[in-house]
Order: structure tokens, then C-alpha cells, then sequence
């Protein structure tokens, strides 16, 4: 339970269909911005969940995880964008907190199963192999993030939501009474970072300004044509605030953290047919991915790009796409969908591994 609408709206479904209900909040980074009352000792979202499970009448929980989350997930948050690459942390804690905490605390209390906010669907096929599928609400699907939960997070997870559309659920919290629920802003993409990633860094890398220095803007050649103010501060694709007039329109299109390098070119040189993907998963090894024709999406809210997948090893696919896909950025995840339903994902992986896979 996180107070919001999306959560709530869970809680009040499971129990409007006969679930004994039990509320679990995970407080995993405390920002400024929860802390609206002087003397407040607990986030906001916290005293939210919590006011609506005395509400509901369910039993309610917090778990402080707080030391945990700043050294797995926010560390490796950092360290990816000192590696020159861009993370996406919602995915790996969705599996190693969300999911982690949930299922030791359901088997604690002796709950079958566990449930969530997120709008996406579970099916099944004739193997009994369970898979993510996208929610019945194209603009807030959120298959995407899930791409790493296995069976055995699969069988014991409810998706109350995901066969609802986001407006659906604000009526339906109306119609319940909460209208307090339907005015409260979205939470962040990213809960732990209150504005820029950027800012992020400089706040909780302590030795930012001995690690993120000015380097050099590279063209294709190699030729430095300006300077840049240290690579983590770049992303692939980026076009504003490089700070940088040539006369046309550029974009980052590589990142060299060896060299503090960050290579600049046309829309155009963005572009490219193919990539590596480390960390991947899928339900069935290798005939899965390697048997169907698939849409790849590289990044959240992206269209599908239709391509065809080949093992390079045990540790890396190539992925081949019909026609090039722009903007390809290592550290984010490459989701394989059939159709609406996830067959798996991966992590993209850097441009040194690039170079040894594609020839």
C-alpha cells in the first residue's frame, strides 16, 4: 500500500470480492517532499496507507527497509550512470524489494497471495506457464517494469487492476467515497528522485565533483568539438542542455566512461539494427524467444520495434530489429512481448560487449 489512489482502489476490489486483506507499506527512502507537517516523524504515503486500512478495517503494516533499498538499489543506480550506462531502477526493485518483502511477509501471515496496484494482467498457457501480460489501459500499462518476476512470484501475485483503465478505477474510488484518493497528485517515476537525476547524483555521490568532471564532446571521427560537464550528466538521445551550437541539431549518441567521452551526431546516427542483452530472463529457455517473432520495447511507453532474437551464449541474446531502432541505451531493459503478453526481457548491455557479439 502506497496511499494512493491505484493501491487503494486494490485493497478496496480484493475485499469487494471476498479476500481477507492485509496491508503492507515498505518505507525504502524518505524525500522532502513527505514530510508536509512540522513534527512529522513518518512519510506521508505512510500515514495515507494506514489511515485507509482503519478505514477499510484491515490490518496494516510497515516495514522500514530503508538501509536495505539505499545499498542495492540506489547504489546500483549510481554506479550504472558512472559506468556510462542509464538505469532503471523500478525493475530491479521490483523483484528484489517489492516482491522479496511481500512474499516473506505473506508467508509470515499466512496470506495466499499477494496483490498490487499495477496495471498489468497475469495468464497462463496450456503448459501452465504463467506470464505478464499488458493492462487493459494502453497509457498506463506497466508490463513493462514486471519483466523479471518468475513463476514463482507469478503464482502467487494478484493484479487487481489489470483489466481496468485508469479512469474506470478514479470512479470507482469516487463512488467509494474517497475523493481525496482522485486530487492526489501521481507519485514520481522514480520515488527516490525528487526532481533531476543529476541533482541525485551530486547529493549522494560524495566525491561527485573528483568523479564527474568536464571532458570532451566527440564527433564521429573522434574530434573534440566542445566540452561537456562530466559523462554520468548525458543520456543516449539527449538533445537539450548539451550547451553545444553547431549549427544543426545533435544529439548524445555514445558514452565513453574510460575516456569521458560523450560522442554527439545527428538524429540519424542514433539509429542502428541491432543490440546486446545481458541479465535476460524468459518462462522457457531457449524456444521461447528464439521460436516467435517478437515486438522489443527499449524503453518504458515505447512502441514495440518487431525484430528476432538469437543466443549468443548462456549470458547475452543478440537482438536483430526489422528496421532501426533509435536511441538504444545500454542499462535500460529490453522487454519481448508476443503480442500483449511478456515473454522476457533483458538488460541492454554496454558498447564494449556490443563489440564483441556484433561484427
Amino acid at each position: 500500500m502506497s496511499g494512493g489512489i491505484d493501491s487503494s482502489a486494490a485493497c478496496m476490489l480484493l475485499q469487494e470480492q471476498g479476500y481477507e486483506v492485509v496491508g503492507i507499506t515498505m518505507r525504502m527512502w524518505d524525500t522532502r517532499a513527505q514530510f508536509t507537517q512540522e513534527g512529522q516523524t513518518e512519510p506521508s504515503h505512510i500515514l495515507e496507507a494506514r489511515s485507509l486500512a482503519q478505514r477499510l478495517g484491515i490490518e496494516h503494516h510497515t516495514l522500514d527497509v530503508r538501509e536495505a533499498f539505499k545499498q542495492e538499489v540506489v547504489q546500483n543506480f549510481i554506479d550504472e550512470y558512472l559506468q556510462g550506462r542509464t538505469p532503471n531502477p523500478c525493475v530491479l526493485c521490483n523483484l528484489r524489494f517489492k516482491w522479496k518483502y511481500l512474499l516473506e511477509q505473506a508467508t509470515l501471515l499466512q496470506c495466499d497471495r499477494v496483490a498490487t496496484g499495477h496495471y498489468a494482467r497475469i495468464e497462463s498457457d496450456e503448459k501452465g506457464r504463467l506470464f505478464i501480460a499488458c493492462g487493459a489501459d494502453e497509457k498506463k500499462d506497466q508490463s513493462y517494469f514486471l519483466w523479471r518476476l518468475g513463476q514463482a512470484e507469478l503464482s502467487r501475485t494478484v493484479f487487481p487492476l489489470g483489466g481496468l483503465t485508469k479512469q474506470e478505477i478514479k470512479e470507482y474510488v469516487l463512488q467509494r467515497g474517497f475523493q481525496e484518493k482522485v486530487q492526489k497528485k501521481e507519485s514520481m517515476e522514480i520515488c527516490f528522485v525528487e526532481s533531476d537525476y543529476r541533482d541525485f547524483l551530486r547529493e549522494n555521490l560524495p566525491d561527485f565533483d573528483t568523479r564527474v568532471h568536464e571532458g570532451y564532446y566527440i564527433d564521429n571521427t573522434g574530434k573534440p568539438i566542445g566540452k561537456h560537464k562530466g559523462y554520468p550528466l548525458y543520456t543516449i538521445g539527449q538533445r537539450k542542455g548539451l550547451n553545444i551550437a553547431l549549427g544543426y541539431p545533435v544529439f548524445v549518441t555514445k558514452i565513453n566512461p574510460e575516456k569521458n567521452t560523450v560522442k554527439l551526431g545527428k538524429r540519424e546516427e542514433l539509429a542502428c539494427q541491432a543490440m546486446v542483452v545481458e541479465e535476460f530472463q524468459t518462462p522457457d529457455l531457449p524456444g521461447l524467444l528464439s521460436a516467435n517473432p517478437l515486438d522489443i520495447r527499449i524503453r518504458y511507453r515505447s512502441l514495440g520495434q518487431p525484430g528476432k532474437i538469437t543466443f549468443a551464449d548462456v549470458n547475452h541474446l543478440i537482438v536483430r530489429f526489422d528496421q532501426p531502432a533509435s536511441a538504444v541505451t545500454p542499462g535500460q531493459s529490453a522487454v519481448f512481448y508476443q503480442g500483449d503478453k511478456v515473454l522476457g526481457g533483458g538488460i541492454i548491455a554496454s558498447y564494449n560487449t556490443w563489440k564483441k557479439y556484433l561484427q
